[in-house]
């Protein structure tokens, strides 16, 4: 493969190959009555139809990837996830992996599409890309339209009498406009929209005040349909949304407001995985969607929960390192699926290495600009520095009693020697480490990884989780703090500790988990830290509750819930052929 071709020429040229999606699916063992066709080549899957039929099938093995902390070069998670997949099926097993849907925000931003890249990418790539069945579009619709609601319900409590109100059978439920708990939601990365005021104009145009904009895979809906297990779960978690606060300081949710129904029939189809595949034919299970430093960042459970019925070996994605998201797939997820890893994947590369073990006075990255090549060169010095982070992140899946694999992901330039050096790094530890090439040779370049992670799977698995659930939140904070992410001590602000304070004393909440919310480019909360911070405190400056999601989330550091569009996007490059009709750029 010529290393310059684009990925989205790459795809184009395999798509031409694909199977039909009533193919697929008789393939992996779904019957033709438990799809719902969106063209040939993708689906949704009638999950509860489907699951009602194989769930005494027996558990295939269940594998999870993470990566190393973050860096603005991209570690290549999803098309490892991908490449590992293609991988399995030319080792003749029945597998199936579960990836999060690409947020157009960061595919016209800097970010790209999740589809994977070179020849590890599921396909269609630009439909899967382009809004793929309408999973985002129905969480940003019901999650704007609690905000209709509450909106409108101000304002005609504003204009409207008691007795008026009670003749349109409306309570008065005395929303206090300081206190509403969420924004409006778009699907895009738009800085300008962090903080706005609406409401402006007269007595028939709303309450002003101030409100804001977040990115739609930010949305609690999102955390919901990551969580959910079946349509009686979505709908009473859907209800149980805190929107705002009254003037005397009651909740008052999306039932109160009456709109839990119609939000849930916005959501209704998504609650159904879709179903494609990779370039080399294998099933691939898209639901839920990105951003593990804001969200939850996973896979769906009832992606993973078909998958593993339906394969031998089972992949899923979860977002960016393990700090991040596998401590929340492995303390969150897990505990409400009921599903245990049998082995992790951590990927890592040459250049990411190197930035974490960069000199200080390495040059900077810009987000957007062409990286520096001082990250390219032979550096044995930042790499060997570079480690550091590499093997925290092991030690973090080694606490959840998992057998890592590290993936070093090839890139084409990669120096082979500098390969090799962090392979026997590894195996000088024991730990299993496989050069793979599956962004240049597919399938084919994953079979060392491939035999590693059966091997892996072979022994017993002694995973547990990291905290018990009977914990107060404040005491599971300072464990991932600590055990986690390598801090010395923890700093609450009054705010965030009165919050903790009335969350422990509150029975309602001692079974919510804790999803942390902080940056993905470090282990600490400063993004500028790299490798492996020492001397640190980790300060929560704020504390959130996401009653419907069942989830507590600090916030460690500055978090913002809009990403900003750079000044050299992607969507510079996208283009339509008026020939062909064929999209390029993605």
């Amino acid at each position: 493969m010529p290393a310059k071709v684009a990925d989205w020429l790459i795809a184009q040229q395999a798509e031409k190959q694909m199977k039909t999606i009533f193919q697929l699916a008789d393939e992996v063992g779904i019957e033709k009555d438990e799809l719902i066709p969106f063209g040939y080549y993708m689906a949704k899957v009638d999950y509860q139809k489907l699951y009602s039929r194989i769930k005494n099938n027996h558990d295939g093995k269940y594998i999870v990837v993470t990566a190393i902390t973050p860096t603005p070069f991209g570690e290549g998670k999803s098309t490892t996830t991908i490449g590992l997949t293609q991988g399995f099926g030319k080792r003749g097993k029945k597998v199936s992996c579960a990836i999060r849907q690409p947020s157009a925000g960061p595919l016209m931003n800097i970010k790209g599409s999740a589809a994977g890249g070179g020849l590890s990418q599921c396909i269609p790539r630009t439909e899967f890309s382009l809004g793929f069945t309408g999973d985002i579009n129905a969480v940003m619709n019901a999650h704007n339209l609690a905000m209709v609601a509450l909106t409108a319900r101000m304002l005609h409590e504003s204009n409207y009498s008691d007795e008026i109100l009670n003749k349109k059978g409306l309570k008065r439920l005395d929303i206090d406009p300081k206190r509403v708990q969420i924004g409006w939601v778009i699907d895009f990365c738009a800085q300008a929209l962090r903080k706005i005021v609406i409401g402006i104009g007269g007595k028939k145009d709303g309450i002003p005040m101030e409100s804001r904009f977040d990115i739609a895979t930010s949305s609690e809906l999102m955390a919901i349909l990551s969580l959910v297990k079946d349509l009686k779960d979505l709908r009473e978690r859907i209800g149980r949304i805190v929107v705002a606060y009254s003037k005397s300081g009651n909740p008052v949710t999306t039932e109160d407001l009456e709109v839990a129904g119609a939000m849930t029939a916005f959501m209704l189809p998504t609650i159904n995985p879709n179903l494609i595949q990779t370039m080399e034919g294998q099933p691939v299970f898209v639901h839920a969607a990105p951003f593990a430093n804001i969200a939850i960042g996973q896979s769906s459970i009832i992606a993973d929960w078909i998958g593993v019925k339906l394969s031998e070996y089972h992949i899923t994605e979860s977002g960016f390192g393990a700090d991040i998201g596998f401590e929340k797939f492995w303390n969150i997820k897990c505990r409400i699926s009921g599903l245990k890893p049998d082995a992790a994947v951590i990927v890592a590369t040459l250049r990411a290495l190197k930035y974490h073990g960069a000199d200080r006075d390495a040059p900077k990255i810009v987000s957007g600009n062409p990286l520096p090549e001082k990250y390219f060169e032979k550096n044995l010095k930042w790499l060997e520095k570079g480690l550091e982070n590499l093997f925290h992140h092991i030690n973090i899946v080694k606490k959840a009693g998992l057998n890592p694999v590290v993936c070093l992901n090839k890139f084409y330039g990669d120096d082979d020697d500098e390969l090799e050096f962090v392979k026997k790094a590894c195996e000088e530890i024991r730990i299993p480490a496989a050069i793979s090439e599956h962004y240049e040779k597919g399938g084919a370049g994953a079979l060392e990884l491939v035999d590693m992670v059966i091997d892996a799977c072979r022994s017993k698995s002694q995973f547990k989780f990291l905290y018990d659930s009977s914990l107060p939140h404040i005491s599971r904070i300072e464990l991932i703090a600590r055990q986690i992410y390598g801090a010395d001590s923890i700093e609450f602000s009054p705010e965030a500790l009165d919050k903790l304070k009335n969350i422990n004393s509150n029975p309602e909440f001692s079974q919510f988990s804790i999803c942390m919310a902080k940056t993905h480019l470090s282990l600490s909360d400063n993004p500028e830290l790299r490798g492996v911070p020492r001397g640190w405190q980790l300060f929560v400056r704020d504390v959130l509750i996401f009653k419907g999601a069942k989830l507590i989330v600090p916030v460690a550091g500055q978090i913002n819930l809009m990403p900003g569009t750079a000044s050299n996007p992607n969507f510079r490059r996208i283009d339509i052929d008026l020939k062909t009709g064929k999209i390029s750029g993605i």
